[in-house]
């Protein structure tokens, strides 16, 4: 288990109204499983993916992330356990536009101040394992977006986090990529890793260990050995 929820809610005040985008929500994301988290637009799935990552607090409920209580760490502490624990890969691959897929990859090494062999060492480590370094030269305009999308994995997981979340890492990408990054996706969790994918695309329950629905700010379990009978 790397990160636990209980009776985790998020609550927004808009004026004078409260917004509810996640009900209280007791779950548990676990190494060696990819999650896949699938709901409509504004269903929540989101801020359910922010609350993982450490990137807001929860309005109630208590949540850990390897093992710390989120709620009780200063923003300054929250921003060390995402640096060191968490990997981010976004819709938009968030590549850096003037630096080659080699800096690009290596940027937390260098914010982590790991040195440069070291840092070049691993850089290299993660490139391989997404098959990019034939293109570690390039810069992100000479990549298709499947290949930008395995740059953007490939640095999320230079760092070794324990956890990988992904905001629709498929959105931008055509039918052929979307299967290359979602294998790749399942072969980290296979291996280890604890990732949760937010999706609102059906098709990618097929690479899912455990699937969350998300609707209306209520989190359910699905079953998918069941879906393979319909």
């Amino acid at each position: 288990m790397i990160a636990k929820l209980e009776g985790v809610s998020k609550e927004y005040k808009v004026g004078d109204q409260i917004i509810t985008a996640l009900q209280p929500t007791d779950l548990t994301i676990n190494n060696s499983e990819l999650t896949l988290i699938i709901g409509p637009s504004g269903s929540g799935k989101t801020t359910l993916l922010s609350l993982l990552g450490c990137v807001i607090y929860p309005s109630t409920g208590k949540l850990w992330v390897n093992g710390e209580l989120v709620n009780e760490l200063s923003e300054k502490q929250l921003a060390n356990l995402r640096l060191n624990n968490i990997g981010f890969v976004f819709q938009n691959f968030n590549l850096l536009a003037p630096l080659n897929a080699e800096d690009n990859v290596m940027m937390p090494l260098r914010l982590m101040g790991v040195g440069d062999k070291e840092a070049r060492q691993r850089t290299k480590a993660a490139l391989e394992l997404v098959g990019m370094m034939d293109r570690k030269r390039n810069l992100p305009k000479q990549l298709s977006g499947g290949q930008q999308q395995r740059i953007a994995i490939a640095r999320a997981l230079v760092t070794e986090p324990k956890l990988v979340l992904c905001d629709e890492p498929t959105a931008s990408l055509d039918k052929d990529s979307l299967k290359v990054v979602m294998g790749e996706l399942r072969s980290l969790a296979d291996r280890g890793k604890a990732v949760a994918v937010v999706t609102h695309d059906p098709r990618l329950k097929e690479y899912a260990h455990r699937v969350l629905a998300v609707n209306n700010g209520i989190v359910t379990e699905e079953n998918i050995n069941a879906d393979l009978f319909h």
